[in-house]
C-alpha cells in the first residue's frame, strides 16, 4: 500500500510541476485550437460523390428484368461538411424505390432520366443539400414476360498450356444456358461467350468458374459457368495402311493405285493416339482430277481425319494408278 502511494504521489509531483503545468496548458489550448479549426472546417461547403441505393419494387411475376444489375447511382452533393460526412459515414442515403408499373410501357423498354432520378434522390436528402451532378444519365429497363432460348456456352480469350502441351478439348458446366431478351435479340444469338480469359503455363486440367459476358438487354440463368481446359501431351506419330480410294469413278470403272495403302504423320496427344485407327483416315484419288490433268501418276489427298489432329502429311503425295473396267 505505501509502494502504491508512492507512486500516485511521485505521478502527482510530475504532472504538476512548473515545467509540466506549461506543458499542459498548452495541450489544452492546441487541442481547443483543433477543435475550433474542425468546427471551422465543417461549417465550410462542400461537393462530395455518394451512392444511392436503387430498388425496382412490384415487378410482376410473369415479368423478367433483363437489364444489366443497376443497384446503385452516384450523385455528387453539396452542402456543409458535416451534413455530407453523415451521408458518408452516418446511416448514409436511403434507397430510392422505382415502381415497375410506374415506369413499364408494356413494349419491354423504359428509361429513367437523370431528372426522374434526381427528384427520387432529393426526397432522400437534407432540406439544405444540392445535387450538382449524377451518374449514368439514366437508367435503362428491359424486361419481357418469359420469353427466351437455350444457346450454347463458348469461352474467349488465351489460355495457352505449357510447351509440349496442347488443350484436347473443353468442357462447360453446364454447356448450355437459359437467355431472355427480346425476340429480336433471341434470334440474333447463337452462342454466349465467357468473359475473356488468360491463363498460362499449366499442364493438369485448368478448372476456371468465369461469369458470362454481358450483353445489352439479354439476362442470362445462370450468369456464371464452370470452364474446365483438358490437356494432353503432344507426340508425333504416325498411322499406316490406310487405302487409298478413288472417287467420282464412272459407272463401270475401278481405280487401282500403286501401292495401294499410304501412310500419315500427324502430330496429336498421347491419350488421343491410343484410340486412332486407319479407319478414322480417308484418302482419296479423284477421276476428275485425273480426267483433266492426265499423267502417269495421280495426285492423293486427305479427305478426312479425327480431330485434334495438327500439321497431317501423307508419306507420298503422288502414286501409280490403272484405270480398270470392273
Amino acid at each position: 500500500m505505501g509502494s502504491r502511494r508512492n507512486i500516485k504521489e511521485m505521478a502527482r509531483n510530475f504532472l504538476f510541476s512548473s515545467v509540466n503545468k506549461e506543458f499542459l496548458t498548452f495541450l489544452f489550448f492546441l487541442a481547443l485550437a483543433g477543435i475550433f479549426w474542425l468546427m471551422m472546417t465543417l461549417n465550410e461547403t462542400y461537393e462530395q460523390e455518394v451512392e444511392v441505393p436503387v430498388r425496382i419494387v412490384n415487378v410482376p411475376k410473369n415479368v423478367v428484368l433483363t437489364s444489366d444489375d443497376t443497384d446503385t447511382i452516384k450523385v455528387t452533393l453539396r452542402d456543409k461538411g458535416l451534413m455530407l460526412i453523415s451521408y458518408l459515414y452516418g446511416e448514409g442515403t436511403r434507397p430510392i424505390t422505382l415502381n415497375f408499373k410506374t415506369y413499364a410501357k408494356g413494349n419491354g423498354y423504359s428509361t429513367i432520366t437523370a431528372a426522374e432520378l434526381q427528384r427520387l434522390t432529393y426526397q432522400q436528402l437534407s432540406a439544405s443539400t444540392k445535387i450538382v451532378g449524377s451518374k449514368p444519365d439514366k437508367l435503362e429497363l428491359f424486361y419481357n414476360y418469359g420469353l427466351s432460348k437455350r444457346v450454347p456456352v463458348k469461352w474467349t480469350g488465351r489460355v495457352i498450356p505449357e510447351h509440349l502441351y496442347f488443350i484436347s478439348h473443353v468442357e462447360y458446366f453446364p454447356d448450355s444456358v437459359s437467355i431472355y431478351a427480346s425476340k429480336e435479340k433471341l434470334d440474333s444469338i447463337s452462342a454466349i461467350y465467357t468473359e475473356p480469359l488468360n491463363y498460362a503455363n499449366f499442364r493438369d486440367t485448368l478448372s476456371i468458374t468465369c461469369n458470362l459476358q454481358k450483353i445489352r438487354g439479354v439476362k442470362a440463368v445462370p450468369e456464371k459457368v464452370k470452364v474446365a481446359f483438358h490437356t494432353d501431351v503432344l507426340t508425333e506419330e504416325q498411322i499406316t495402311d490406310i487405302p487409298i480410294k478413288g472417287i467420282n469413278m464412272p459407272e463401270g470403272k475401278v481405280l487401282r493405285t500403286f501401292p495401294s495403302k499410304v501412310t500419315v504423320r500427324f502430330v496429336t496427344g498421347v491419350s488421343q493416339f491410343k484410340a486412332m485407327s486407319p479407319e478414322d483416315f480417308v484418302v482419296v484419288a479423284d477421276y476428275n482430277e485425273i480426267r483433266k490433268n492426265p499423267s502417269d501418276k495421280c495426285n492423293i489427298h486427305l479427305r478426312a481425319m479425327p480431330n485434334g489432329i495438327s500439321r497431317p502429311s501423307l508419306d507420298v503425295t503422288q502414286v501409280d494408278y490403272l484405270i480398270e473396267e470392273e
